[in-house]
C-alpha cells in the first residue's frame, strides 16, 4: 500500500512539471481524483493519527490543484478543526491550524457560484455587503459557512476580548444563517456554536449559552460533542464544578457501539472529556 501511494504521489510531481499536453492534463486529473479518494479513506480512518496525518497531506496536495473545489475545501476545513481541537497541543500550531481553515471556507463560499450570485447584487460598502449576502445566503454553502465560523470562533476564543467583539456580527450572521437553513447541521452544531460563543463574548447572559447547549442536547443527546462541548464552555463558565465533573464522567461510561454510525466523532469526544477531567482542578482554579 505504502509503495502505491509514493508511487502515485511520484508520477502527480512529475506529471505537474511537464508541459501541459492533454494526454498529460488527463494524468494530472486522475493522480488528483486518486489523492482525493486515498485521503477520504484515510480521514475514515482517523483514529490512527498515522491516518490523520496523511488524510491531511493528501487532500492538503488535491486542494492545492484545485482551490475552488467547494466540497474539498470544506473537508479541509474539517480536517485542520479536528487536528487543532483534538490532537495538536501547542498554543501557536492550534492557531494556525484553526485561521487556515477559516480561511480555506470563508473563500470557497466566496467564490461558489450560487453565493457569487448573491453578493453580486448585495448593496452598500464591502463589509456590509458581505453580511447582506450571508444573511441571504443559499443552502447549498452551508457546509462553508459552519466551519468557517467554527474554525474562526475556535481561532478566537483565547484571543483579547477586542478580537472576539469585532468579529461578532461575521459570526453572528453566518451561525444565524446557518441556523435558518440547516439546525440540525452536524448534530445541531449551530446551537452549540452559539452555546459556546455566549461564553465568550462579554454583556451576554450566561443563560442564553445554557439554552442554546440544551437544545443540541435534545435534539442530538447521542452526539458526545454537545455535552463534552457544554461541560468545557458553560459549565466550567458557570463555575459548575460538579455538573462538569457529572457530565465528563457520564460520556466515559457511555458505550460508543450503541451507536456505531457516530463512533469515531464520539471516539474523539470521549478522549476529550478524559483529558479535561485530568485538568479540572486547574480549570477551576
Amino acid at each position: 500500500m505504502k509503495q502505491k501511494l509514493h508511487l502515485y504521489l511520484f508520477v502527480l510531481v512529475f506529471s505537474y512539471n511537464c508541459a501541459g499536453s492533454d494526454p498529460q492534463l488527463e494524468i494530472k486529473k486522475q493522480n488528483v481524483d486518486y489523492l482525493i479518494e486515498q485521503g477520504k479513506i484515510l480521514w475514515s480512518q482517523r483514529t490512527n493519527n498515522l491516518s490523520l496525518d496523511k488524510a491531511g497531506q493528501f487532500i492538503g496536495l488535491a486542494h492545492k490543484q484545485r482551490p475552488d473545489d467547494f466540497e474539498l475545501s470544506v473537508l479541509m476545513g474539517q480536517i485542520n478543526y479536528h487536528k487543532a481541537y483534538f490532537i495538536e497541543t501547542e498554543t501557536s500550531k492550534k492557531d494556525s491550524l484553526f485561521l487556515e481553515g477559516s480561511n480555506i471556507c470563508k473563500k470557497a463560499v466566496m467564490v461558489h457560484p450560487d453565493f457569487n450570485k448573491v453578493y453580486n447584487k448585495a448593496m452598500g460598502d464591502s463589509t456590509f455587503k458581505l453580511l447582506s449576502a450571508i444573511a441571504d445566503a443559499p443552502k447549498s454553502v452551508v457546509p462553508g459557512l459552519y466551519w468557517w465560523a467554527v474554525n474562526l470562533a475556535y481561532y478566537l476564543i483565547n484571543k483579547p476580548v477586542l478580537a472576539r467583539l469585532n468579529q461578532r456580527e461575521l459570526m453572528e450572521t453566518i451561525m444565524h444563517r446557518v441556523l435558518a437553513l440547516e439546525p440540525a447541521f452536524h448534530f445541531s452544531g449551530p446551537y452549540r456554536f452559539f452555546g459556546i460563543l455566549y461564553t465568550r463574548i462579554p454583556g451576554i447572559e450566561l443563560s442564553q449559552s445554557e439554552t442554546y447547549f440544551n437544545q443540541a442536547l435534545t435534539a442530538d443527546s447521542e452526539y458526545l460533542g454537545n455535552k463534552v462541548t457544554m461541560a468545557e464552555f458553560y459549565h466550567q463558565k458557570a463555575g459548575n464544578r460538579e455538573q462538569f465533573n457529572l457530565f465528563l464522567k457520564e460520556i466515559l461510561d457511555t458505550d460508543l457501539v450503541e451507536h456505531p454510525e457516530l463512533l469515531i466523532e464520539n471516539y474523539f469526544f470521549q478522549k476529550r472529556a478524559e483529558t479535561l477531567l485530568e485538568r479540572e482542578s486547574s480549570l477551576f482554579e
